[in-house]
């Protein structure tokens, strides 16, 4: 439960990232400001309250909006408030990730004849991931660490049933202790994972230049 929480908020907080991205360098000042206020708010909140605002806030919302009660899973609002936080601190990242990336890549692109989307998608965005990768992999392990907060909203993971068996059994320190292995294991193996990736896209920029 814990890896599918964090795995879904980040697949869903990286569309959102590049999303606030987007919109954050609209030539339309009209889009750019409101966006970059609604990131530095959600980046001023405590997560722990972006995860009651999702789960307690957005029915009533949408019974304001529909005129219907619409009973959410926890699992959904907490993949959603989590992939939110992600998203505020991820879209920076990108952002200056992508202002890192020289124009001469896309006039190189164009001197070779291809098209600006075929630059962007084969070229440009390579180069991004591995000057975002460093900001992206931190904001993973945050992630990770902050799907404990969703215990509070009901979703049965691992601090959740750390609590539960607690309950039973009185026995804080190795429960708990427990739990903390299994966080402990599952950082250690996607610092791994992301230093392969590293190594992965260093490889690719250098052959691009």
């Amino acid at each position: 439960m814990t890896l599918g929480l964090a795995v879904c908020s980040l697949l869903l907080g990286l569309i959102l990232s590049v999303f606030f991205v987007v919109l954050e360098t609209s030539k339309w000042q009209c889009v750019r400001k409101p966006t970059s206020v609604v990131v530095t708010l959600l980046r001023g909140l405590p997560e722990i309250l972006v995860v009651f605002l999702i789960y307690f806030g957005l029915p009533e919302v949408l019974e304001m909006l529909t005129g219907d009660f619409l009973e959410l899973s926890p699992f959904m609002c907490g993949v959603l408030a989590l992939a939110i936080i992600f998203a505020s601190y991820a879209s920076q990242s990108l952002r200056g990730a992508i202002q890192a990336i020289p124009l001469g890549q896309w006039e190189s692109g164009a001197a070779l004849g291809l098209s600006r989307a075929h630059t962007f998608i084969h070229i440009v965005m390579p180069q991004v991931w591995r000057h975002a990768l460093p900001g992206l992999s931190n904001q993973w392990l945050v992630l990770l660490k902050d799907t404990a907060l969703v215990s509070l909203i009901g979703v049965h993971d691992l601090m959740r049933q750390a609590e539960l068996i607690n309950t039973r059994t009185h026995e804080p320190f190795t429960w708990y202790g427990f739990a903390a292995l299994i966080y402990l294991a599952i950082t250690l193996i996607s610092q791994v994972i992301i230093r392969r990736l590293e190594l992965r896209f260093t490889h690719f920029e250098r052959g691009v230049k």
